[in-house]
């Protein structure tokens, strides 16, 4: 199996925006009825009912091309077929003291659970050194999201990151932390 993660451009912003309904509503599952994640009177995973289509809902994504080297958009390829994003983000738009922050990963059900994820969030990793955080749902509905980043956070990182659930401004989250500088001669 060929595994590829690549920075995207606006010539391929179109797959992840293809996607990112898929991703709102597998979210939607971790969720159940809370408000922010059910769909908006026209059907589109948006809290706005401004939002009538997916063409209107593209249109917001775009900040992901339009900051290069501050936003990261990145496509998850397999076999040279699009499998899933990771969407990472650095100063402004993550928190004070983190260098990079995984703002989205998402893989199709296809393409799950036979490592693949595992292996494209450690290639992002590998892309940037510093200070990383990630935020997941701390409910029991996501019990398969948080051992997901729990084992690959650890495998990564060979144990050394903090996990805590709190207050974020995303919610009340499980979140992740580590430094991957000095993993670079380990790597």
């Amino acid at each position: 199996m060929n595994i590829e993660v690549k920075l995207t451009g606006l010539n391929e912003a179109y797959i992840i925006k293809n996607m990112y309904p898929l991703y709102l509503h597998d979210l939607s599952g971790h969720y159940g009825l809370v408000e922010g994640h059910t769909p908006n009177r026209h059907g589109i995973f948006e809290d706005d009912d401004e939002y009538r289509t997916l063409a209107d809902q593209y249109e917001v994504q775009n900040i992901w091309w339009e900051k290069p080297g501050i936003l990261y958009p990145f496509l998850i390829m397999v076999n040279s077929l699009p499998a899933g994003f990771a969407l990472i983000a650095t100063p402004p738009h993550c928190a004070q003291g983190v260098d990079y922050f995984v703002n989205d990963f998402f893989l199709l059900q296809p393409f799950r659970g036979n490592g693949i994820a595992e292996q494209a969030a450690v290639e992002v990793f590998e892309r940037f050194r510093g200070e990383w955080e990630l935020f997941t749902n701390p409910a029991r509905r996501n019990i398969t999201g948080q051992k997901f980043w729990r084992k690959t956070v650890s495998r990564y990182t060979q144990g050394q990151y903090t996990e805590r659930t709190g207050e974020t401004f995303d919610g009340n989250m499980l979140v992740f932390q580590f430094n991957n500088r000095a993993l670079q001669a380990d790597c």
